[in-house]
């Protein structure tokens, strides 16, 4: 019985395979920053919901189907074209919005307009848990979503929803996954064998880390309700279980199975590398946020993403509890979520004897700096061709790595990550030959290019129907790269920020109107210079423009193209193309306020070109080279 309604709900989602949003968050998937060959496909999901958001786009934008079908190029990858995805369940609701995913990742596979399930895949709740306490701690999640639109940065995308998981941890609070309640506008959680949702609140949502802290303030909620214990760090083959609410069913599901490995591990949706357990008990959409135990009943871990690959099967990625402590005690300590931070260097491991010798290594260790991030504390300390051979006294190995527990080693970056903001470092380095140690004050890396947008809603600036909006990477991945263009791409993905606040500004599109003749088919140009003045950042721009007296407004893009529009006219066009548009303002509210020069009168860095500090793919292309 339970198997013919799974199958009938399979059968709708494929009769709807339209759906715009995707099983897992949005943006879906993320790779890991530096740029890497990680492979993450979108799910090919769309929805009814494409008509009436092609309808109100101008005609030049790219089709949702169409972005879908080509989203993967748009995605960042790494070595070894691994393909990591979250897991989270988005149910079919009323408007006919269903979401699906690669199905025979999960065990699951089409045939025609039903589904055939993978026994092996089937997931029951195990006999001798069935009673046991600590199941009653994790409940369901249900999120209604609301994500910017990225491309008419004025608006929102059409809601959605999605379910998935969390378990509670005491003081009236609960953990689940970041992406598990990504642009929330609603969260409501129900617990084991009751029939009332609650709505719960977000506290803290960390991105790198993929962990979100909801609370609820309902007292009946919490009525003989006993928070999980957190575990030690698991080792190799000891058993798992995960626990939690995935596709299939409506009650709690339990899987079991093994540790397999623990690493340095890519985090899908937060662009992060951080310490992962991997696990071959089923993780199944829906399963994200859910707990993994120990025999002891003790939570070793959140479940949140799945190894996606025709080759392999049974991949799971727990959080382990040290990255959940972190998140916690940042918190904390600050009363939000910080992150996690960064040496802000570009490594080269040191594995050939002549590069050792050439470089005065005397011994089989260190690793390369081959850049240094010019926003990071580094920047003032470290230089290239330095050598590191040790962190805080632990040797650093010429592979990039540190000992691990007793007889196991791991990256480097492990140790950095186990740091908080505004922590020092003590690094031991080889400078032309001599050993000295210095002092690094740790911070979280500044991205030129941002894979989440702080506050939810993209800004942008709109003058006389130019619209200008800062590259990030969903706009990326709504646009794709056919229409970002390579070389715009390529700063995307290689280039450092030189300050902080630094962004690259893009002239998005033209909505057309008399004023902008002859400009209507630009899309996607960096703006660099507005009257010759180089632009920092889209506030920078809308100053610019504020303070502009002169006749001629001249906005200056790459590869010397200019756009001219004549200042008096623009401005009092302005009006009326956001009133033929339909759009509620010329600037987002974040632009409304005065601009505050962070960098001043700085002639080295307006002579500069932003955004063109880049590094070569091939910098990039092969084992030898590292971030910390």
């Amino acid at each position: 019985m339970a198997v013919a309604a799974a199958a009938f709900w399979f059968t709708a989602l494929s009769s709807t395979a339209t759906c715009r949003c995707s099983l897992s968050s949005q943006p879906l998937f993320a790779t890991s920053r530096p740029p890497s060959r990680f492979f993450v496909p979108k799910s090919a999901t769309q929805s009814q919901n494409q008509e009436h958001n092609q309808r109100k786009k101008p005609p030049a934008r790219v089709s949702h189907t169409e972005r879908e079908a080509v989203t993967q190029k748009c995605t960042r990858r790494s070595k070894g074209e691994r393909f990591f995805s979250n897991v989270d369940d988005r149910n079919t609701n009323k408007n006919g919005r269903s979401q699906s995913t690669s199905f025979k990742s999960f065990g699951v596979q089409r045939k025609g307009k039903g589904v055939q399930f993978d026994s092996k895949e089937l997931q029951v709740e195990t006999g001798n848990l069935q009673d046991a306490n600590f199941l009653n701690a994790v409940v369901k999640v249900y999120c209604t979503h609301t994500a910017p639109d990225y491309s008419l940065p004025w608006q929102k995308q059409r809601q959605y929803t999605s379910t998935g998981s969390a378990f509670m941890i005491g003081d009236g609070k609960l953990l689940t996954n970041a992406h598990c309640v990504e642009h929330d506008t609603q969260v409501k959680v129900k617990r084991r064998g009751d029939d009332t949702k609650y709505v719960a609140k977000v506290l803290a949502r960390g991105v790198e880390c993929d962990i979100a802290l909801l609370s609820v303030e309902s007292e009946e909620f919490w009525k003989g309700a006993e928070p999980l214990q957190f575990g030690h760090l698991p080792r190799l083959q000891d058993a798992v279980t995960v626990v939690g609410y995935p596709l299939g069913g409506d009650t709690i599901s339990v899987t079991k199975g093994v540790v397999s490995r623990i690493e340095v591990t890519s985090y899908a949706h937060g662009s992060s590398e951080l310490l992962g357990i991997q696990i071959d008990a089923a993780v199944n959409p829906g399963n994200s946020g859910g707990p993994a135990f120990n025999d002891d009943g003790e939570c070793i871990g959140v479940a949140f993403q799945v190894y996606r690959s025709d080759e392999v099967e049974n991949i799971g990625y727990v959080i382990p509890t040290t990255v959940v402590s972190h998140f916690l005690q940042d918190y904390e300590r600050n009363g939000k979520y910080t992150g996690f931070p960064s040496l802000g260097v570009l490594l080269q491991k040191l594995e050939n004897p002549a590069l050792r010798a050439c470089l005065k290594v005397p011994s089989n260790e260190g690793v390369l700096i081959r850049k240094v991030e010019p926003t990071s504390d580094a920047h003032n300390t470290l230089k290239e061709g330095d050598v590191i051979v040790s962190f805080d006294d632990v040797r650093v190995g010429c592979e990039g790595t540190v000992p691990f527990r007793s007889t196991e080693r791991i990256a480097f970056r492990y140790l950095i990550s186990r740091k908080f903001s505004g922590d020092t470092a003590e690094l031991g380095i080889i400078r032309a030959g001599e050993f000295m140690k210095v002092q690094i004050v740790l911070s979280p890396r500044v991205d030129l290019v941002p894979y989440h947008i702080e506050g939810g809603q993209p800004s942008y600036l709109i003058v006389a129907g130019l619209v200008f909006t800062p590259l990030s990477e969903p706009l990326i991945q709504e646009e794709c790269e056919d229409s970002i263009g390579l070389k715009l791409l390529t700063k995307a993905r290689y280039s450092f920020a030189n300050f902080k606040g630094e962004q690259i500004v893009v002239l998005s599109q033209v909505l057309a109107n008399e004023v902008n003749i002859g400009y209507e088919d630009i899309s996607n140009e960096q703006i660099l210079k507005l009257n010759g003045k180089r632009i920092r950042n889209i506030h920078h721009l809308a100053h610019l423009l504020d303070s502009c007296k002169d006749k001629y407004l001249v906005f200056e893009f790459a590869d010397n193209f200019l756009v001219v529009l004549e200042r008096e006219a623009a401005l009092t066009t302005s009006t009326s193309i956001l009133k033929d548009y339909g759009i509620p303002s010329e600037r987002s509210s974040d632009l409304m306020g005065p601009y505050v020069d962070s960098i001043g009168q700085n002639d080295a860095v307006d002579q500069q070109e932003f955004g063109d500090s880049a590094e070569s793919n091939s910098e990039f292309g092969f084992d030898g080279l590292l971030w910390a």
